[in-house]
């Protein structure tokens, strides 16, 4: 029984402090963000690698790989974002999330690709993680942006950083606002994880003293 309770609270304690780190990363990407919301934008290089550092490009969209990632809008609402490849006129090959469109707009995205300078925002490509499925490059729909998937599917070669697009005058597809407007609750969680620790250790002892 001593065992039990002990492996118990060295758990809890642990689950604890790793949501303290956590909350560390957290509080450190909110950081991140806010100064990226607050920079100029510099010109785009594949050399830069910074997350949420505001970029200009200019240059080409090249619409016939156009990738389909799976994703939510801001109410939930399932649908796709649309990642286009865009060629600097340094000839430099970059993803471009250009925003997010309902699922029936798959095969009817405007072609509003006029603009061949535009604004936007480096954030590094999502990961797999293990419930994430593999992508369908046959139907063209992606659940994650593998680089050795998409070097497959476009037959080129992109860094790891994608361009959000900044543009308020586009609606389809809806560029992406990004905010520091994120989940932290990990302090709370490491409140919880230590007092039921604290509680579990008073039962222990209330217990043993009655016996």
């Amino acid at each position: 029984f001593k065992i039990f309770v002990f492996l118990f609270i060295l758990l809890f304690c642990s689950l604890g402090t790793w949501q303290l780190y956590r909350l560390q990363w957290k509080q450190d990407l909110i950081s991140q963000i806010n100064r990226g919301l607050q920079s100029s934008p510099i010109n785009y290089s594949k050399d830069i690698n910074k997350n949420y550092q505001r970029v200009q490009l200019t240059g080409n969209f090249n619409p016939s790989f156009q990738i389909f990632l799976y994703s939510l809008n801001e109410k939930g609402k399932p649908g796709f974002d649309v990642i286009t490849p865009f060629e600097t006129n340094n000839k430099e090959n970059v993803l471009v999330n250009r925003g997010w469109i309902a699922k029936n707009l798959k095969n009817k995205v405007p072609s509003n690709l006029t603009s061949s300078s535009i604004t936007g925002m480096l954030r590094s490509a999502n990961r797999k993680n293990l419930f994430t499925p593999e992508n369908d490059l046959q139907e063209n729909i992606w659940f994650y942006l593998n680089l050795k998937d998409v070097e497959k599917f476009t037959g080129k070669k992109f860094s790891k950083y994608i361009v959000y697009l900044e543009d308020k005058n586009i609606d389809v597809p809806k560029p992406k606002k990004i905010t520091i407007d994120i989940p932290n609750n990990h302090l709370k969680y490491a409140i919880t994880w230590y007092a039921i620790s604290i509680s579990i250790i008073f039962y222990y002892l209330y217990f043993r003293q009655k016996k």
